[in-house]
């Protein structure tokens, strides 16, 4: 039987067995209500509740998350046994490693290292820092020397939690780490604007709590207490990057001001404060800020951003020495392989400028595509697999976890399909991920299909990893208005990944994940007189109104693709203020690569990326991605003649 048969007869049993008003399909929808509130309820850690609904649902089909909720709100008070029990009975799945995530916080928290030793090695993902912390602190508490290891986790502060302070605390107090350290985190923390981190960090550093407040929240008042001693310098360089945060040339002249007081190294590490500020406000004078940094000590932005800002400078001196410096991590990162590969061409070291393009000129990528092109080829699509027989997607129709995917998807509780889904991806082969991929789109879950079939290394489909649905609506939005089809599908592969319910935190919508001040803006400009906001995720009329607003965004800023792919997400005055203050025009690979904004700088890229591809599918022959970014030259920002409607935080006219 195929798989499009197995559907059928799976929906005419259905349908045969159950009306839309019967008492079982009202029943199977009162389940979800529930299972929904279970999972609510756990979340918010109620006991209570969660016995309550769990009662409920002894008879759900997915009995395993019933328990694991049910059991999470108890991880504090329950018998180790029933936990293990648990974690026996459901080995080797997705819920079962979630489990044990959730009961190695509270035995890292609880210091209980006998049974986290035990279990740590059994989390499969370990994908959780909060735990790498913890693992990092039980060796420690070893007598284990592990502050090198320390130093390369500690990097993103948004995930410390409890742990990673702790661990801190944990290595100032065994001597493995130094003041440096310390610093170095609390330079971290303020750079994120993490102040509760600050707080918990400030025991470690030999001021008060309120010194290391006051430097992240009223950082002026530093700049004019600035008294002698280790300290009180360290403060200052948390204070400088603070105040530049708002106005960096007020942080440079205090600096100036300062100088005189400080040692070499202390100067540097107070421009490299100032230098990382001005490099997210896309400041012309950022390279320079950057140079008198000198050597100082750098987060990973701070390395990176010295690299970009030496980019826009068209210093590709300083960019290999930037790169040369950053972190074995970023090293290895394909995005410093290719500009280090830039450099050494641009210093005339053709031979390893061709190695480095060569390392990464296989990644189906932004980077992989454009050294690709520095070889001196075009981007093509690689052969078709051969394409998976019906037993091999039937044995993916049966797979239980696929099951349970499409029933959380049912219930529009997207993180567990995901991650269901995802997990019996980890061990399959390239074989199974295509098939896997196919009954994704059998099953119309074409995000699915995308993600699962970007992971194949050897054989390849691209009619899976970039598909294009409504061909028929698609043509009618683009054609009239002689837009790219292979942008505008490249765009909606980043938006939505082709989920027509897609629905953004902020309140995008739809295929093309229109804000509903955008959408009635463009519905005005264009005379779609009978628009209402309850139509936008209609395909066709989403497809419309997206696609007049690319159009308009396009137009206003002279057909560069590059600077309408960032209006698109970041708002059309964004792109221009960041033109405005280039020294010079610039390939639009550089201008995507110093985007101030992670979210839109990596959009970009990925947007760009996916339209070449579709272009060689549509066209059937090799493409440039190198001619789509084009070039981008500066120009006086003088507002905009298309509103910032796409922008999450600003509202049409």
């Amino acid at each position: 039987m195929t798989v499009r048969k197995f559907f059928r007869h799976a929906i005419v049993a259905a349908l045969s067995a159950l009306s839309l008003s019967s008492p079982a399909c009202a029943q199977a929808g009162a389940d979800s209500d529930a299972f929904l509130s279970l999972r609510d309820a756990a979340r918010r850690d109620d006991g209570g509740r969660v016995a309550e609904l769990a009662a409920r649902l002894a008879q759900h089909p997915i009995p395993s998350y019933v328990e694991y909720y049910r059991l999470k709100t108890r991880l504090r008070s329950a018998p180790q046994e029933e936990i293990r029990d648990y974690l026996a009975r459901h080995a080797g799945t997705a819920i079962g490693d979630r489990l044990r995530n959730d009961w190695l916080l509270w035995l890292g928290f609880t210091r209980d290292w006998s049974t986290f030793d035990e279990q740590y090695p059994q989390f499969i993902l370990n994908d959780d820092l909060q735990l790498k912390c913890y693992a990092l602190m039980s060796r420690a508490a070893k007598g284990q020397d592990v502050a090198a290891d320390a130093r390369a986790i500690l990097t993103l502060p948004k995930g410390y939690g409890e742990a990673c302070p702790a661990l801190v605390g944990a290595l100032v107090q065994n001597g493995q780490f130094r003041a440096d350290d310390v610093w170095a985190q609390i330079r971290l923390a303020a750079e994120n604007g993490y102040v509760g981190l600050g707080r918990k960090l400030a025991p470690f550093s030999g001021v008060p709590e309120a010194a290391i407040v006051q430097a992240f929240e009223r950082p002026v008042l530093v700049l004019d207490r600035i008294g002698p001693g280790r300290e009180s310098h360290e403060l200052l360089a948390v204070a400088l990057g603070r105040v530049a945060r708002s106005s960096v040339e007020q942080a440079a002249q205090a600096l100036e001001r300062i100088a005189p007081r400080l040692n070499r190294s202390e100067q540097a590490l107070g421009w490299a404060q100032i230098a990382l500020q001005a490099s997210l406000k896309a400041a012309p004078d950022a390279a320079d800020y950057w140079r008198r940094a000198g050597d100082a000590p750098l987060s990973l932005d701070g390395h990176q951003w010295k690299a970009r800002s030496a980019l826009r400078a068209g210093d590709w001196s300083m960019v290999g020495k930037a790169i040369a410096a950053m972190p074995a991590s970023l090293q290895d990162d394909a995005a410093w392989i290719y500009w280090k590969g830039r450099a050494l061409k641009a210093q005339g070291k053709a031979e390893d400028a061709q190695a480095a393009f060569k390392s990464v000129a296989s990644q189906m990528n932004f980077y992989g595509q454009l050294a690709t092109e520095e070889l001196g080829q075009k981007i093509s699509v690689p052969a078709r697999a051969t394409l998976p027989g019906d037993d091999e997607i039937n044995a993916m129709a049966a797979n239980p976890g696929f099951q349970r995917a499409i029933r959380f998807l049912e219930m529009s509780m997207r993180f567990e399909a995901y991650r269901e889904w995802n997990w019996q991806l980890r061990k399959m082969s390239d074989r199974e991920h295509l098939a896997a991929a196919e009954f994704a789109r059998r099953s119309n879950l074409l995000d699915r299909m995308v993600n699962t079939s970007d992971r194949t290394k050897t054989e390849f489909d691209f009619t899976q990893r970039f598909p294009s649905p409504f061909s028929d609506l698609m043509h009618k939005a683009t054609e009239p208005l002689q837009l790219d089809k292979a942008w505008v599908y490249g765009l909606i592969r980043q938006e939505s990944r082709f989920i027509l319910s897609a629905r953004s935190h902020v309140g995008a919508s739809g295929l093309m994940q229109l804000m509903p001040a955008t959408a009635k803006f463009v519905a005005r400009k264009i005379g779609m007189r009978d628009f209402e906001h309850s139509r936008v995720n209609d395909i066709g009329t989403n497809l419309v109104l997206g696609t007049n607003y690319l159009n308009m965004v396009l137009k206003d800023l002279e057909g560069s693709q590059a600077m309408a792919t960032a209006a698109y997400n970041a708002g059309p005055g964004r792109p221009r203020a960041w033109r405005s203050t280039l020294p010079r025009a610039v390939e639009g690979a550089i201008f995507a690569e110093t985007i101030p904004f992670t979210e839109t700088r990596n959009y970009v890229k990925n947007v760009l990326s996916n339209a070449t591809y579709y272009a060689a599918l549509f066209e059937g022959r090799p493409q440039s991605l190198r001619e789509r970014l084009g070039v981008v030259a500066p120009k006086r920002y003088t507002g905009s003649a298309v509103a910032d409607a796409s922008n999450p935080g600003g509202d049409a006219p």
